[in-house]
């Protein structure tokens, strides 16, 4: 008991000292992420562009693919519970569910409006939500592209309902940076070095019978070295 009491105590006097609790870290020092607000169409940014699409059909595009960075944040980071994309997610969904059907109803309208038939607009929304889903396949940039989305998915959590739009316009541009692989930035990545190895002249015409070396016609022996072996180029400042 007396241990819980120290460690709520530590806990309390964190936040009475304006400190935030540590999040889950994959590096000792990760990248800065983050990047202006955006609009919706600016390049990339949505996955999809939208031609032709007025502000609030801008804004739904933003919020879909939002949405859709935290699903699949939801999917591909279970590796690391204590992230929790997966409470984030399904928190998402309840928060702000109204917001969420709005803008896939505001995005159903566009492409109805835009498409030549019914059919193709619907099979356009399809292929637009498919390569929103493509646009966040990442392998290298995996362990970045889950730390960002553990903490838009924690701010999700705490941003009033029907302001959820105002999240994805300020973080999306974050979403798409985590998605280039960066990797620890405390310390050198790759730092993989050339080692310089003496070795001896293996030639019969410099060894006698007895196995040793003859100076007279190969000269001055090299070999073992006398001094250590030492660092000889450094591969990573290449």
């Amino acid at each position: 008991m007396r241990v819980l009491r120290v460690a709520a105590g530590a806990v309390l006097a964190m936040y009475a000292s304006g400190a935030a609790p540590l999040s889950a870290q994959f590096y000792l020092q990760s990248k800065p992420l983050a990047g202006q607000p955006v609009k919706g169409d600016e390049p990339g940014i949505i996955g999809s562009p939208l031609p032709g699409a007025t502000p609030d059909e801008l804004r739904a595009g933003l919020v879909w693919t939002m949405r859709a960075a935290l699903n699949v944040a939801a999917l591909q980071c279970q590796f690391e519970p204590t992230l929790g994309t997966v409470r984030n997610y399904n928190a998402l969904l309840v928060d702000h569910r109204d917001e969420l059907k709005n803008s896939f109803d505001v995005l159903t309208k566009y492409f109805v409006r835009t498409g030549k038939t019914k059919k193709e607009g619907q099979t356009a929304l399809d292929q637009f939500g498919t390569r929103i889903y493509s646009s966040y396949a990442t392998v290298g940039a995996q362990r970045g592209f889950c730390q960002t989305a553990n903490t838009i998915g924690t701010d999700a959590n705490f941003t009033p309902r029907g302001h959820f739009f105002e999240l994805a316009e300020a973080r999306m541009q974050e979403v798409r940076n985590s998605l280039v692989p960066f990797g620890e930035q405390r310390f050198p990545r790759n730092d993989w070095r050339e080692i310089a190895v003496v070795r001896p002249r293996l030639d019969a015409m410099c060894w006698n019978k007895k196995g040793e070396w003859r100076a007279n016609k190969c000269g001055v022996s090299s070999w073992p070295a006398t001094s250590p072996t030492g660092l000889a180029v450094d591969v990573a400042s290449r």
